[in-house]
């Protein structure tokens, strides 16, 4: 097990041809490979710089990337249009699309007593270990898993294998794992490498994993000092350290703390990124610890158009709403379908602001009934737009026409915010 590249820092702003370099000074280091197969995220991490880097590995590589296979997760399937802007130039036939509820295989069991020891007793189960069964059984030389290092709600801090389990995972794996990190606290996690579910992953991927031939391409990005994002940083290996050097310069990238609390704050959500509050409730999860108590986060969301990104989960979002955790809790052991949904369970966690604060959605096509019946306040995404025009913003404290303080967010995916008074040691 190695690291092949280590390459970057917080100020650093890496070309497209040093990223290009890197790739394929790693691929070579590795011997000839014949047949390799790409996991890269969707577009909702567009910004990840994963398709530029997929695109990368085609020209070095040609028809030795046989397959291409987004690490959709639970996300809806890519549509021509994204994948040609994601992707351009990659061949439409290399493509595949993962379906969670079906093409998975169980390859392990990470043991009860283990996932009871890291998580607190929290959660006492077997944890399953799931595959595509491409990723398993394709018969691949080579697994190039690329994507973006950031805090992460779920698991401390996002991608490595992640992108494998979850983003390549099936129906039980995926409910347990989010429902492993809502339990044991999303704020106990975000920003930190070592988290109870990273554990169980880790025990997966060095019991289960040891004959596929993994390799993790991931990216740290930024914001320079023009607004524009930036690459901070590439981190190419096959073991653990690649990823704990990808979160060491993420935490110094996107972990922004603050001297006060915010009273109010407003994100942006790009419509080409953020179409669900399955998503988009990043903007939840990566300030609420930034928030003051009765503060309010408002919510600019032009493209958000459904709840979840999968019918079944968006009716049980629809259904039971964003409440307070025991709430959810008591929702979810009286009612099977929930039960069944342990993501969908968590994810209602995660996107409530537990009445501490308000959320002020301003979606640009779902209704004021809707969002209201999942525990949201309304705002008008016109009028919010003009009081606040997003063109003319920059991150960080600004102020309206006629005086109102405000802390702006143009990407909550990017980052995680947290007043220090609501740190821990």
């Amino acid at each position: 097990m190695a690291s092949y590249c280590s390459l970057g820092g917080p100020d650093s702003e890496l070309t497209d041809g040093e990223l290009r370099d890197a790739l394929v000074a790693a691929l070579d280091q590795l011997g000839p490979r014949q047949r390799v197969l790409a996991l890269p995220p969707d577009l909702t991490r567009l910004h990840s710089r994963a398709g530029q880097l997929t695109c990368m590995a085609w020209e070095h590589l040609g028809n030795r990337l046989t397959d291409v296979m987004p690490a959709l997760g639970t996300h809806f399937p890519m549509t021509d249009e994204q994948l040609d802007q994601m992707f351009p130039g990659l061949p439409r036939d290399i493509f595949r699309q993962h379906r969670w509820r079906e093409d998975v295989v169980t390859i392990g069991e990470v043991p009860a007593e283990f996932v009871s020891e890291v998580t607190g007793g929290i959660w006492s189960r077997p944890w399953p270990a799931q595959l595509n069964k491409l990723v398993w059984e394709g018969g691949h030389d080579l697994v190039l898993s690329i994507g973006q290092v950031v805090p992460h709600e779920v698991v401390g801090m996002a991608n490595y294998n992640k992108n494998v389990f979850v983003g390549t995972g099936g129906v039980a794996g995926i409910n347990e794992s989010h429902f492993i990190g809502a339990a044991y606290g999303m704020e106990r996690m975000m920003g930190r490498a070592d988290t109870p579910l990273r554990r169980i992953l880790n025990y997966a991927q060095d019991h289960f994993c040891q004959h596929l031939p993994l390799l993790y391409v991931l990216t740290v990005i930024g914001t320079g000092s023009d607004g524009k994002l930036v690459t901070r940083g590439l981190f190419i290996g096959d073991d653990h350290e690649c990823f704990e050097r990808a979160c060491e310069l993420s935490v110094q990238v996107n972990f922004t703390v603050l001297e006060e609390p915010l009273e109010r704050v407003v994100v942006y959500l790009d419509p080409e990124e953020f179409r669900s509050t399955w998503l988009g409730n990043k903007s939840i999860y990566r300030t609420r610890m930034a928030i003051a108590d009765e503060g309010e986060l408002i919510v600019l969301a032009p493209g958000v158009e459904t709840f979840g990104e999968d019918p079944e989960i968006d009716r049980l979002i629809r259904k039971y709403g964003y409440r307070t955790t025991p709430e959810v809790m008591r929702q979810m052991e009286q009612n099977e379908d929930l039960q069944a949904n342990l993501s969908a369970a968590a994810h209602l966690i995660h996107g409530s602001p537990e009445e501490r604060f308000r959320v002020t959605y301003c979606p640009g096509h779902l209704s004021r009934e809707e969002i209201e019946s999942v525990g949201y306040d309304h705002g008008d995404l016109a009028a919010m737009s003009t009081r606040y025009p997003v063109d003319r913003l920059s991150d960080g404290w600004q102020e309206t026409a006629d005086g109102e303080r405000f802390y702006f967010i143009r990407n909550p995916a990017l980052g995680l915010w947290a007043w220090k008074g609501r740190l821990g040691d």
